[in-house]
């Protein structure tokens, strides 16, 4: 047992401390992390979604219904549910209650899901990836980024900072509608919302992908995972980790309560294995580094999402371990 988590999270846990170390030791500045960052957001995670997307079957994704509702109602319903709450008994802003929200629903599949679910269940492991995947990159990353670009930062970036915050909320209602509409035109626009959407297209009119181009889109996705935990490595050391009871409380809601409301919800249905070890263990992958990169890119709750996404990972080996005796 000691082995399966060890060879499952050591690759996670080592690639996450040389992009601290490189950070530490001054060979890596925080801006290296932004343009790992947009590598990463813009080329390879699209190309790894599109790759694992179309590598998947029509057969496969109608067989695996019960899977993608499972997966769908914990990803969005515990997005919900927090976003909710930070937003109303928080106050926190739109962006940040977003943010927190995606660190608390969803968990690193793309990133580190073939390193966990393949070390336990082999080849059979790219159908909950691929499927968790889709539907995080179809539902909750959307939301997150249209909510992150309806409030703009200072910089000349991302707008006119405040200034522009203040001019919309006076600004007549069509004017508003405009503003929205424009970011939401400008979230679709995105590789990382508009390529998933395209690779579930082509998979569900049933057009046959030539394995030779998927392996050619294959070979900058993998770098996916060690790209995006490296920078998230960078973005850690650029802010000081603190144990803070919103940090703990995010990897309470994701490395605890959202893997066991899975695993209460399909034993009180009747769901046995291999869906319910499937559906329990993809939940209780840790935070996603996303996260981090989004909160550095669009520099908001930074040192939140560092440190949520280092006590994720951390304590995963505990609550992972627990999650694997639990469902056998």
């Amino acid at each position: 047992m000691a082995y399966s988590i060890a060879g499952a999270l050591l690759p996670i846990a080592i690639t996450f401390l040389l992009g601290f170390i490189g950070a530490w030791r001054g060979d890596f500045r925080r801006e290296d992390a932004s343009v790992l960052n947009r590598l990463v957001l813009t080329y390879a995670l699209p190309l790894m979604l599109v790759a694992g997307t179309m590598g998947t079957s029509r057969a496969n994704l109608g067989h695996d219904v019960p899977l993608v509702t499972a997966l769908c109602s914990a990803i969005v319903g515990m997005y919900a549910v927090v976003f909710l709450a930070s937003r109303l008994f928080f106050a926190a802003a739109t962006n940040t209650s977003a943010l927190i929200a995606l660190a608390a629903s969803a968990p690193a599949v793309p990133f580190m899901g073939p390193a966990i679910l393949g070390h336990f269940f082999g080849q059979t492991s790219a159908i909950p990836i691929a499927l968790a995947s889709l539907v995080i990159n179809l539902t909750v990353v959307p939301v997150t980024l249209l909510f992150l670009s309806l409030n703009p930062v200072s910089g000349s970036r991302h707008g006119e900072g405040r200034a522009a915050q203040n001019r919309q909320c006076v600004a007549p209602r069509e004017t508003v509608l405009s503003v929205i509409t424009g970011k939401l035109e400008e979230t679709v626009r995105q590789p990382l919302v508009w390529a998933p959407v395209v690779a579930f297209v082509v998979v569900l009119i049933d057009v046959p992908v030539p394995s030779l181009l998927l392996d050619a889109l294959s070979l900058l996705g993998h770098a996916t995972g060690g790209v995006s935990l490296f920078a998230a490595g960078i973005v850690l050391a650029s802010n000081k980790v603190t144990a803070s009871w919103p940090v703990m409380l995010l990897v309470l809601l994701k490395n605890v309560a959202e893997p066991a409301l899975i695993l209460g919800g399909l034993r009180w249905l009747g769901f046995g294995d291999p869906l319910l070890s499937e559906a329990v263990l993809t939940m209780a992958i840790p935070v996603m580094p996303i996260v981090a990169m989004l909160a550095l890119q669009y520099r908001v709750g930074e040192a939140l999402a560092a440190s949520s996404l280092f006590f994720s990972v951390i304590g995963s080996v505990i609550t992972l371990a627990v999650f694997i005796l639990v469902t056998n």
